[in-house]
């Protein structure tokens, strides 16, 4: 029983490219590295000494130039192709690290934030199109979740080893460790991956296809993007508002938080893949898996009203692991889905503004909420938004059906 499951498991990571591996790889390498995100709001409150108000104005300059550069990434993907792209921004941004560390005025961090997400986050679009490019069309949601996994299992090392670089070096040990490790990633992928001018497998998805509708008049797309939006503002809940609410409210520890979000990423691990390819499997529809998401991703936040036992954080995370991995790779898959050939960068730039723009709305609304209301409004507030979400995904799968209905009657 348990060698079947085991094969099962196994089964669901064959058929991929060796570009495929080679990105994920590099993505995990990349990912492990990113010790600064979930840190920023504990660095900036706890370390420089600023208000809340005013780490909420940085993580919206973080957030601002994150939305520019996931634009510029897109579009400069449809334009130069993805590759160099995602060489550029991930060299780039990996120097920028070792700079900013040097930066504590307010001032400064708001322009050094903004410049750096504005290069860092050009690599997501571009990142998403190769995936396009190396990837066979039915094996893309699973090439998505490969490189997705990657990403979590970067991040269950992550936040656990930047809690003892913390304990151990300082909060300075974080920006050496993200930049080093950006540099490493795209190096190994220049030196492993060739250059693919065109793909194999996007020109013979749809032969003679071209744009009939423009991406501003796509209205089921529109919709889709808020329902991402409003998980994105959920979940950064995550890096922003909890874990200065772990401190603060339970007197957990920097490695505290760390394992917590370590146990995120090794649930993800061990769970998403098998969740996608039954998904696939059963051909159940992608929005209303998102929309899914979304209701567990409010759930999640209604159980943060139980204020007086530590263990309701475990359960949180828990619930918030499984809304992750509902909402975000069918929500990759279902952006793409609706890119025509050849404007996929186009597409996927504005998915990832929106993720960008949750990043913004997240960090300063929740900190607003918590500067004149206190947490326990921010999380019933949190909460209501993301039912909100739910009705709206459940919206666009209607919408989406009754376009299938015309398609067929014509």
């Amino acid at each position: 029983m348990l060698k079947t499951a085991f094969q099962r498991y196994i089964d669901n990571f064959k058929g991929f490219s060796r570009e495929i591996w080679i990105l994920t790889i590099i993505t995990f390498i990349n990912r492990a590295g990113t010790m600064v995100l979930p840190f920023l709001s504990k660095y900036l409150k706890e370390d420089l000494n600023f208000s809340y108000s005013e780490v909420g104005w940085i993580m919206v300059c973080f957030g601002v130039g994150s939305m520019l550069g996931s634009w510029l990434g897109g579009k400069l993907s449809d334009k130069i192709g993805f590759y160099k792209i995602m060489i550029f921004s991930l060299l780039t941004s990996g120097l920028m690290f070792f700079v900013i560390q040097y930066i504590t005025s307010f001032i400064g961090l708001c322009i050094s934030m903004f410049a750096i997400m504005s290069v860092a986050d050009m690599y997501r679009p571009a990142m998403f199109v190769s995936i396009g490019a190396y990837a066979k069309p039915e094996n893309r949601t699973r090439a998505l979740t490969l490189v997705r996994l990657a990403i979590n299992l970067g991040f269950a090392a992550g936040p656990a080893l930047g809690g003892l670089i913390i304990m151990n070096i300082g909060y300075r040990g974080l920006f050496w460790a993200d930049g080093i490790t950006c540099i490493v990633a795209i190096l190994i992928f220049w030196l492993k991956v060739k250059e693919k001018k065109k793909s194999a497998f996007t020109d013979k998805e749809h032969p003679g296809e071209v744009l009939t509708h423009s991406v501003f008049k796509d209205k089921p797309f529109w919709i889709f993007l808020f329902t991402c939006l409003v998980s994105g503002i959920l979940f950064f809940q995550v890096f922003t508002t909890i874990p200065l609410y772990h401190r603060e409210q339970f007197g957990l520890t920097e490695f505290q938080t760390g394992l917590l979000l370590t146990m995120n990423g090794v649930l993800v691990f061990f769970c998403e893949m098998p969740i996608v390819s039954y998904v696939e499997r059963k051909k159940i529809n992608k929005v209303k898996v998102v929309a899914f998401g979304c209701l567990l991703m409010a759930i999640s936040m209604f159980l943060m009203l139980f204020n007086t036992w530590v263990g309701i954080l475990t359960i949180m995370m828990v619930f918030m692991t499984f809304a992750e991995m509902f909402a975000f790779p069918f929500s990759n898959a279902v952006a793409l889905s609706r890119a025509p050939k050849g404007h996929e960068g186009r597409y996927m730039a504005i998915y990832t503004m929106s993720f960008s723009l949750a990043h913004i709305l997240s960090a300063k609304m929740g900190m607003e909420v918590i500067q004149y209301f206190g947490y326990q409004i921010n999380w019933f507030f949190m909460g209501s938004l993301g039912l909100i979400g739910t009705i709206c995904g459940y919206w666009v799968y209607r919408l989406i059906q009754n376009e299938h209905k015309s398609t067929k009657m014509v």
